[in-house]
């Protein structure tokens, strides 16, 4: 797994270490679960905007693939 690194502010890591140590779960995954669900929320209606576009403009993408 690669390192990435976020800053958080204070009062945010608080917040992440008080809930971490609540729900007896590290921080880290409390905080790579948010980012997957950040992920989910917003890349399903962009894909399903590309999707639409590629439906719409099929013909002239094949044309332009030729």
């Amino acid at each position: 797994m690669n390192d990435f690194t976020v800053f958080l502010p204070p009062d945010v890591r608080r917040e992440l270490e008080d809930l971490a140590d609540a729900t007896g779960r590290a921080p880290e995954d409390i905080a790579l679960e948010a980012v997957r669900h950040r992920l989910a929320r917003e890349s399903s209606p962009v894909r399903v905007m590309a999707e639409s576009l590629a439906d719409a403009h099929a013909d002239l993408l094949r044309r332009l693939g030729e």
